[in-house]
């Protein structure tokens, strides 16, 4: 089963917590035991599970990332989106989660983000579920 989520993002950069809207298609499929594969179909955007308690972690990981990646480069590529393209690779463009009892396989603290690195803008986001 394929699905996708809409996502309007409101900043240049920023990690958007998609954890309930992703656990939402699950609970609509009805699946109780699977696979499932969120895939962000953006170059200048990314997809990542990390730490939800602490806003801080997400505010370190930005500028960590800002301070590795700078917006304002010896960049040649002439949209003057570089960083945005960087940034979107070292994170990555898809995370997988096992579903079990029909809830997404996350540790206590976890939760999936979408991050962009090149907004505003409106995105997409697949999710592709698997059952065994």
């Amino acid at each position: 089963m394929l699905s996708d989520i809409n996502i309007k993002t409101r900043s240049q950069i920023e990690f958007i917590d998609i954890t309930s809207q992703v656990q939402g298609v699950i609970d609509k499929s009805g699946i109780k035991e699977g696979i499932c594969n969120v895939y962000v179909p953006h170059t200048t955007a990314a997809v990542t599970i990390n730490e939800n308690a602490d806003p801080d972690v997400i505010r370190d990981i930005i500028t960590r990332l800002n301070e590795i990646v700078p917006l304002n480069g010896n960049y040649r590529h002439t949209e003057g989106n570089s960083a945005a393209h960087i940034k979107a690779s070292i994170i990555g463009a898809s995370e997988t989660v096992f579903i079990k009892d029909g809830r997404l396989v996350l540790g206590t603290w976890q939760s999936i983000f979408f991050c962009e690195f090149d907004g505003p803008r409106s995105r997409r986001l697949f999710i592709k579920l698997i059952t065994q």
